[in-house]
């Protein structure tokens, strides 16, 4: 139980929408595809004239089995189609094609690891097929295409795209735990190739329903936050909603069942209307659609295809790679990344190397540019041979993240850079040795004060051979000549 300091306890719920990313929408033939010239992957049926006839996507229905089974749901035999009945523009129909009282999975469970290392299970409902509504796009208002308009236009490409919406248990309790848990919902779905998951395009959306209550009472009324498109904006809006309810209610206000909206620049939220019940839609059974029948040996069949999912891909690599849980946990989360990860510790040998320079430097450059996995301008062969360089003792760790930023910049590999730009440690023992023993006989003073106890002295020489160097002696191995060559001179010498 979390109590805020207030005394009051949130309890939430998330709604999660996921696009499939199949070839074909979910009731007819037109292309799924983001970004083209809109209005141009549409059809009739999806367009709602009269007498079109729904058929269903065979490839959306495995997706949604591998969903479910995924998040621990049992899989229904049988389950039907119904028709949620309401207007609005991006809804040509006049009604959306979904699943009411009988969908295709159901009583589920996630098992979320929060920070602390601490697993919460969070029990998923159902997760139900649905047809996606079309994509609205304001011409006027801050962000519109059009200054000064004051319209919307519907773009129809996206009506008729398979969605899985997956509902939780209202068994969250704080913003951080919401985004524990959309955060590896997320990675869950990546795994199964099923979605690309990308919230800002909008293949990935979420609802929440909040309240608010004193433990040991019953739960307050509930009001839902709708589209958030990122983890950061779900646990502000999150964070937002759950003071306003709680500050309402200590000032003997009632709160009311609505939908809201979280400004994410004000970072306030508003009212967008009254929430709906189930009867509001007038569900009733989709006349034109068959029930879906799925026998054992189907959901056997797609049960044994299912991939490596993160968390069993973390313990494998705690495992055969020996890293720590955090190490593990990062690398599995991203399935891109945990392929990149793992054949670079093939090719290096070196497992933590590896892992350390995928999360660090390499997820880094990726970050700043924005780029995913697949875009990187520096190979996993590329990275391996700037490793090997390193773990050679050819490159310091320094160098090799200069060299790393030269790779990402030209293109060139790490060899031709070592090479051309007259880098590579020194690591020859009788170099550095000389080195050695004439610094020292140039500097007798600091060489009698770290004899006398003074060891901070040392950092006097080891400077100056790095700076004759230009940076390129072996540290370690400098370290241990001077340490060794001091504490045998003496003045006589």
């Amino acid at each position: 139980m979390m109590v805020t300091p207030e005394g009051w306890e949130a309890v939430i719920g998330l709604e999660i929408h996921v696009q499939l990313n199949t070839a074909t929408k979910m009731f007819c033939g037109c292309p799924v595809s983001f970004g083209d010239v809109p209005n141009t992957n549409v059809c009739p049926l999806c367009l709602g004239h009269p007498g079109t006839l729904p058929a269903m996507n065979e490839k959306a229905i495995e997706y949604a089995t591998r969903i479910g089974l995924a998040l621990n749901c049992t899989i229904s035999p049988h389950s039907i189609f119904h028709r949620k009945n309401y207007f609005y523009p991006d809804l040509p129909k006049g009604y959306q094609i979904s699943q009411y009282d009988l969908p295709l999975a159901v009583d589920g469970h996630l098992d979320v690891e929060l920070e602390d290392g601490s697993i919460l299970r969070v029990g998923v409902t159902r997760a139900h097929l649905e047809d996606d509504a079309a994509k609205l796009v304001h011409a006027g208002g801050v962000d519109g295409r059009i200054a000064g308009a004051d319209y919307s236009m519907v773009d129809f490409n996206r009506g008729g795209t398979p969605l899985v919406e997956i509902v939780s248990e209202p068994e969250i309790h704080t913003p951080e735990q919401a985004r524990a848990y959309l955060t590896q919902l997320k990675s869950l779905l990546e795994a199964l190739e099923v979605s690309d998951v990308n919230m800002e395009e909008g293949s990935l959306r979420c609802d929440a329903n909040i309240s608010v209550h004193r433990p040991g009472t019953p739960f307050g009324t509930r009001t839902e936050l709708k589209n958030m498109n990122s983890f950061r904006f779900l646990q502000r809006g999150l964070e937002a909603e759950i003071e306003r309810q709680i500050s309402a209610l200590e000032r003997g206000e009632e709160i009311v069942q609505e939908t809201v909206h979280f400004d994410t620049g004000s970072g306030k939220v508003s009212t967008l209307r009254s929430k709906e019940e189930a009867h509001d839609y007038r569900y009733f059974p989709e006349p034109d659609m068959v029930p879906i029948e799925l026998s054992a040996e189907y959901v056997e069949k797609v049960r044994a295809g299912l991939p490596e999912l993160p968390a069993a891909r973390k313990e494998r690599y705690m495992r055969d790679y020996g890293l720590s849980p955090y190490d593990a946990g990062v690398l599995s989360a991203n399935r891109p990344l945990a392929a990149f990860f793992e054949r670079l510790s093939t090719q290096t040998g070196e497992a933590k190397l590896a892992a350390n320079w995928v999360m660090g430097d390499f997820s880094g450059y990726l970050n700043a540019q924005g780029l995913e996995v697949k875009d990187s301008a520096v190979s996993v062969e590329a990275l391996a041979e700037l490793l090997g360089l390193l773990a050679a003792g050819t490159l310091s760790g320094k160098m090799a993240k200069d060299v790393f930023a030269a790779m990402v910049e030209t293109g060139k590999g790490a060899p031709e850079l070592v090479a051309e730009r007259g880098l590579g440690q020194i690591s020859d023992t009788g170099e550095l040795e000389t080195m050695v023993s004439e610094l020292i006989a140039a500097n007798p003073g600091p060489a009698e004060e770290y004899r006398q106890g003074r060891d901070r002295v040392l950092g006097f020489f080891v400077g100056q051979i790095m700076k004759q160097t230009r940076g390129q002696a072996n540290p370690q191995l400098l370290n241990e000549l001077l340490r060794k060559a001091l504490a045998g001179s003496s003045p006589d010498n």
